[in-house]
């Protein structure tokens, strides 16, 4: 062997990318695909630096994330309404004492925040926040952002943005314009699921509804819509809905939901995502970490993609009972994309299981994960835990593969990767290039 090759094979590489791999050399090459491909992260609550203040990022937002918040009320003896009184420095200064001085951070959330830190070089285990608040300070956030996206080795980010949000919109009303590697999403979720508090914002923005809905109310919905699309350039539309959403219904969401948003779609030529399984606030004293997860009735799914064959959804479902179910429907309906292990899946223990399932049925026929990132830095440890665990799930896939007498190539790979973190999204988001 020239030692061209010694080379090439103990990198776990082939000199000849169509030429089939040695099993030994799979885990490897995988990993170093992984690595290299940037990814489109198709669902967060991030934003731009234009947004202003709606732009999290730094140590105290990291920390006060309501992961953590959640976990602060179980391992301390403040209480909710204590807690809201401090400041944010106050209440991040409290998290970090008592989830990682006093506690062992093994969590994945708390992992998190201590990956994040190695990623800047800070100290991990120190007594307080002093460096880590001064690194952040020091750092402009147009810059930082692009460090950010470079360690956590993504390329586009897919926001979460809100005509109805009283400190969104006024924004957008003035013409804010996010740069190319942030797109938009139309969010409907104060129109579908909560019409009555919110059509009055609708009819401020000098649009002719009413609280019912009736008479020209649909048409000037979708006029709403359109006018919203024409100014945010979305990717889709989306909305995160409860657990006893049912399709069709005689309720105000799915009137709402066939009359107006998915016509809205097909006319713009826009996806509608859909995030099923949410149950609102059962514990609202400790605030968004409140929120709870319930077993959905897919059924409702499968009433959309067959009655409504020319619109496509991206789906996540937030139950761990859902998942085989959704990946079912995926295989009858060639208009829905599962996407994403969504919010309390997000741990690797689920991640994996979930991915493993999806491969199994769908081939690589949907799109593996989704930050959800709320604060900047945390793509830089999410994608890490992505990337880690589904690597092995991928070289394991291809052994199978390669023992029932297929090799694969370092193409096979390339192609799979690509896909299942990039073409995927480019197929079902139409990411509009932003100069």
């Amino acid at each position: 062997m020239t030692t061209e090759l010694l080379k090439a094979s103990s990198e776990g590489k082939s000199l000849n990318k169509d030429a089939p791999l040695a099993p030994v050399q799979v885990p490897a090459a995988v990993a170093e695909i992984l690595a290299a491909t940037p990814i489109i992260d198709i669902h967060t609550h991030l934003f731009a630096p234009a947004f202003g203040k709606l732009s999290l990022w730094g140590i105290d937002e990291l920390l006060t994330y309501h992961y953590l918040e959640a976990e602060l009320f179980r391992s301390s003896t403040v209480t909710p309404e204590r807690y809201w009184t401090l400041s944010k420095s106050a209440q991040a200064d409290l998290i970090w004492r008592t989830l990682f001085i006093e506690n062992t951070p093994i969590s994945e959330a708390t992992r998190g925040v201590v990956a994040v830190l190695k990623a800047f070089h800070l100290p991990t285990n120190a007594a307080a926040l002093p460096e880590a608040r001064a690194f952040f300070k020091s750092q402009s956030f147009e810059s930082h952002i692009l460090r950010v996206l470079q360690l956590a080795g993504i390329s586009d980010i897919v926001m979460t943005n809100d005509p109805l949000d009283p400190e969104e919109f006024p924004l957008w009303l003035k013409g804010v314009e996010p740069p190319r590697q942030f797109h938009a999403v139309l969010r409907l979720d104060r129109i579908l699921n909560a019409w009555p508090a919110h059509w009055q914002a609708v009819v401020a923005q000098g649009y002719s509804v009413d609280a019912q809905a009736s008479g020209k109310s649909i048409s000037e919905i979708r006029r709403f819509l359109a006018d919203w699309a024409k100014r945010m350039n979305p990717v889709c539309m989306a909305c995160s809905l409860p657990d006893s959403f049912a399709f069709p219904s005689d309720s105000m969401n799915g009137r709402l939901l066939a009359e107006a948003v998915l016509p809205a779609c097909r006319e713009l030529n826009l996806s509608l995502s859909l995030m099923i399984g949410v149950r609102k606030q059962v514990n609202p004293r400790i605030g968004l970490a409140g929120d709870a997860v319930g077993r959905a009735n897919l059924m409702a799914l499968e009433n959309l993609c067959r009655d409504f064959p020319d619109n496509r959804f991206l789906v996540s479902v937030l139950s761990r009972e859902n998942q085989h179910e959704l990946c079912v429907y995926a295989r009858k309906f060639n208009n829905m994309l599962p996407f994403g292990c969504w919010w309390f899946l997000n741990n690797p223990s689920i991640v994996e299981e979930m991915t493993r399932e999806r491969i199994e049925m769908l081939g690589t026929s949907f799109i593996p994960q989704h930050s959800d990132a709320r604060v900047l830095e945390q793509v830089i440890y999410k994608w890490a835990n992505t990337r880690r665990t589904i690597g092995p799930i991928l070289a394991e896939s291809y052994r199978l593969l390669s023992e029932d007498g297929r090799g694969v190539t370092r193409a096979d790979i390339e192609r799979d990767v690509t896909r299942l973190f990039r073409s995927n999204a480019e197929a079902w988001l139409p990411l509009r290039s932003r100069t």
